[in-house]
């Protein structure tokens, strides 16, 4: 079992279970318009839904990283994030995750309810991030990602994807650690999607069980993204879009689960769950991939 430390005294409890992460955009321009939402009832329902239907935990965003996006101001940000946050926390105490790259936004979001940050720079972006979460015992997710999501899909190349991404992401460990974030508070994301090509993502998902090798949990987000389209559309057909990529994603994220990862973002949660338990039931250890039923203590 590995166990991520949260605050408000509270931990998540990996076992051989991946836990779903619902993914809550508070955004007007995320890549996929079904993960949209806006702050007030439609991000209660939203969210009410996505707990009913199994998720673990959930991941507020107000910030897209679809290729090309914006950099947001973090006040409009914040803006976004935190009546998200402080709405689901009326009824739940089911963990959140904010998914930012700014302190500031952190800052208010942990305020707000937030058990744990989701930098898709792994810390680099704003320098007072890591300290933030040191100082306040706050787990992080880190991210790979060469670039910025508005530079990362200009032509990206790797000699050895799988080699470049765990080298590069050991450096953000130590780096988090030498900030004073302890290893039991750390996530690791091979960041599939983000400054990478079809090829890259294949070959990261293909080699998941390099990544748990570290001990360290590994998140996996592939809902619903660009590779998937072009790996189910015909030859010579572009991408399917993003509404025509469901059946592709679960098909991912039960090769994730069967590789081992320990958390699964994902836009579709029931329908997550519902994969996830009949792969279980197929399965001769029916814990494999079994979804977890509540990973929050």
């Amino acid at each position: 079992m590995i166990t991520v430390t949260l605050s408000q005294n509270r931990s998540l409890h990996i076992h051989t279970k991946p836990l779903v992460m619902g993914i809550l955009n508070a955004t007007p321009d995320s890549f996929y318009s079904g993960s949209r939402i806006e702050a007030g009832p439609d991000a209660v329902e939203r969210a009410r839904r996505m707990i009913a239907d199994g998720a673990d935990l959930l991941d507020v965003g107000g910030e897209s990283s679809r290729p090309g996006s914006d950099y947001v101001d973090a006040d409009e940000e914040i803006s976004r994030v935190v009546p998200v946050i402080r709405a689901i926390r009326a009824f739940s105490d089911i963990p959140i995750s904010i998914d930012t790259r700014k302190l500031a936004v952190a800052r208010e979001a942990v305020a707000a309810g937030a058990d744990m940050i989701n930098d898709i720079s792994a810390l680099r972006d704003d320098p007072g991030l890591a300290s933030f979460a040191a100082d306040r015992g706050i787990p992080v997710v880190l991210m790979h990602m060469r670039g910025t999501p508005r530079t990362m899909q200009q032509n990206p190349h790797y000699n050895d994807v799988v080699t470049e991404v765990l080298a590069e992401l050991a450096a953000m460990v130590d780096m988090a650690m030498a900030a004073g974030i302890a290893r039991d508070r750390i996530i690791i994301d091979p960041g599939i999607g983000f400054g990478k090509r079809m090829q890259d993502n294949v070959a990261l998902l293909r080699a998941i069980d390099r990544f748990t090798a570290t001990g360290l949990p590994v998140l996996i987000g592939a809902s619903r993204k660009t590779f998937i389209g072009a790996l189910i559309a015909a030859d010579g057909e572009q991408p399917r879009p993003p509404e025509e990529r469901l059946a592709g994603t679960l098909a991912v994220h039960l090769h994730a689960a069967t590789a081992g990862a320990h958390i699964l973002r994902v836009h579709d949660v029931a329908e997550t769950v519902h994969a996830l338990r009949v792969s279980a039931a197929l399965l001769p250890d029916r814990a494999a991939v079994q979804p977890s039923a509540g990973g929050a203590a």
